[in-house]
């Protein structure tokens, strides 16, 4: 049986999205949100970590903060929040590696294989961008659920970043429009061992509170550390 294709993690730069508004969490910076006494952005950075090499933050407030957990912070060059195609760019930019792995904030359980299964994925198509897919529920009986895109789970070629800034500047804000004009395998995390809850995203204060019920820990409205301080992710 051939093995499936493999990347250095090393090759990986690992960025995690925290410049979104957070409207429906009512207007607080939702990496900094709390889970179990730390900032939801320390969740994602621990668990990514291990995956990739270099790190970096999206993120357009509380920028000291971010830059406090020793990683280098990237705020989109754009402004008026034109949403997190804009941080895939600011990573993108930063990005010194020749893959970028983008991971949203609010994710803190997603695969610990997401950048192995990403790369190997994209190596066997020769693709440009992988992208992760997941079920929606549980599906009929006897039938397999169905597949949803996660988006905000991409890893991409460096080599993409102009063609993103010409998708920006003409006015494109959706991801899935812009993978569509590049060559991007859909990658499904449906196999019987992986965590149906993986992509569970804290969207609003209840999500957060199932997050804090799953995780076995409370959540809080926001890090309450006084900005300029340092807060271990």
């Amino acid at each position: 049986m051939t093995a499936s294709p493999a990347l250095d993690p090393a090759s990986i730069t690992g960025l995690v999205l925290a410049g979104g508004q957070g409207r429906r969490m009512g207007g607080i910076d939702k990496g900094l949100a709390l889970l179990q006494g730390r900032p939801l952005a320390g969740h994602v950075l621990q668990r990514l970590k291990p995956q990739v090499g270099p790190l970096l933050i999206s993120a357009n407030r509380h920028l000291d903060r971010y830059a406090a957990w020793g990683v280098p912070v990237c705020p989109d060059a754009q402004t008026g929040h034109p949403g997190p195609l804009a941080g895939f760019l600011a990573g993108l930019a930063h990005c010194q590696t020749p893959w970028l792995l983008t991971v949203p904030c609010d994710t803190p359980c997603f695969p610990h294989d997401l950048a192995q299964r990403l790369a190997a994925a994209a190596l066997d198509r020769g693709a440009a961008i992988a992208v992760a897919c997941a079920p929606e529920g549980p599906g009929a009986p006897g039938e397999a659920p169905a597949l949803r895109l996660q988006p905000a789970f991409c890893l991409l070629r460096r080599e993409l970043k102009d063609s993103l800034a010409q998708a920006l500047a003409r006015g494109e804000r959706k991801i899935q429009a812009w993978l569509g004009q590049h060559t991007a395998v859909r990658v499904p995390f449906d196999r019987p061992a992986d965590d149906p809850l993986a992509f569970f995203n804290a969207n609003t204060p209840q999500d957060l509170q199932v997050l804090a019920r799953l995780c076995g820990g409370p959540a809080a409205a926001e890090d309450p550390v006084p900005a300029g301080a340092a807060s271990a992710p």
